[in-house]
């Protein structure tokens, strides 16, 4: 298992996500570009820097249906801005999807890079270069004072957000997690639903990020994030140990029912599929199931409405589309074998 300080990670943090915010000297911003034809120069402008570093797909906004948009959403590849600015937006996603461009949402480009797994400083040199890579070509608006200028004062500066989603099951069900929130805004960094600002946590998935963008370089804010996920992860093992001490029969029951409902339920409304979902996931980190949390994660962007209804190719209802995610979780979880034969032994050895 990789280690990274004393913390073993990968069970704690799903994934790094790194983004700027950019707007160019020539042009005005997104709240003030009324010209429609300056708003399109700016995305083929873009494009064609990006394309030269790796083959993109271009997504402009006004011609795509809400399913697809949102489907793109609930995969974290452009935001919920962005689909309302679509007189003038477009996005730019690589085959891989680890970067996206948003441009003419609230900036006229947020870059974005992720990675799985605990990779702040990998996932900022990444970024970095793309970032580079369009700033020689197109002259972003900068103060030597303010820094990078930006449409919302919060983004000035560095226009970073270092962003680390996490798994936070076992200090969810304590006060713990609300003490420690309150600890983490004193440093200047915020905890927020998966889905960033105004998203609740669905699953015990919780975005940790920092919220000053003036003042500290991208690698103090870098440093500063670092530090607070290595102390969170750390409280997230200690109080998994404490459930697991004081969670008993009641406990492993409450995770077995709920592998046993998302392998035979024949209907599965969102909601309930992530709070099972964090159960069982929860099960892997007891050493109850074998397999990966990384399987689970995908599995439930899979199974997000949009991208139920991106699979099916045309709209569902809702009551179709929690048939569909029933049986496409109960096939995916059978076939990832996460109750084998010698966990079934151990966890029911009369029998």
């Amino acid at each position: 298992m990789k280690e990274q300080g004393d913390v073993r990670y990968e069970n704690v943090i799903v994934s790094t996500r790194i983004r700027l915010a950019r707007n160019f000297a020539d042009y005005p911003f997104p709240n003030r570009l009324k010209d429609e034809a300056s708003a399109r120069e700016i995305i083929r402008l873009v494009a064609a820097e990006l394309n030269t570093v790796d083959a993109f797909t271009l997504y402009h906004m006004n011609a795509l249906s809400p399913e697809i948009a949102e489907s793109l959403k609930e995969r974290y590849l452009i935001s919920r801005d962005l689909i309302e600015h679509r007189r003038i937006s477009a996005a730019l996603v690589s085959f891989d999807e680890t970067i996206s461009v948003m441009i003419n949402e609230e900036d006229h480009i947020r870059e974005q890079y992720f990675m799985k797994g605990f990779e702040l400083r990998k996932v900022y040199e990444r970024i970095s270069g793309i970032d580079d890579i369009i700033a020689e070509a197109i002259p972003f608006a900068f103060d030597e004072t303010l820094g990078y200028l930006t449409a919302c004062p919060t983004n000035l500066g560095t226009g970073l957000r270092a962003s680390v989603m996490l798994f936070l099951p076992a200090l969810a069900r304590s006060e713990q997690l609300e003490r420690m929130i309150v600890q983490l805004k004193r440093l200047g960094l915020v905890v927020r639903g998966c889905f960033g600002e105004g998203s609740a946590a669905e699953g015990d998935l919780y975005q940790v990020s920092n919220e000053v963008t003036l003042g500290p370089s991208e690698a103090e804010i870098l440093s500063v994030v670092e530090q607070a996920v290595n102390v969170i992860a750390v409280e997230e093992f200690k109080a998994r140990a404490r459930l697991a001490e004081e969670g008993g029969v009641a406990l492993k029951d409450r995770i077995l029912r709920a592998y046993g409902t998302l392998t035979n339920c024949l209907s599965l409304a969102e909601s309930e599929f992530m709070r099972l979902a964090a159960d069982v996931k929860l099960g892997i980190a007891f050493g109850m199931f074998d397999g990966s949390m990384e399987a689970l994660d995908d599995l439930i962007v899979t199974l997000r409405p949009a991208n139920i209804n991106r699979m099916n190719g045309f709209p569902l209802g809702k009551e179709e589309q929690d048939l569909y995610r029933a049986e496409y979780a109960g096939k995916a979880l059978r076939g990832m074998e996460l109750l084998t034969e010698t966990k079934r032994k151990q966890l029911f050895p009369r029998g």
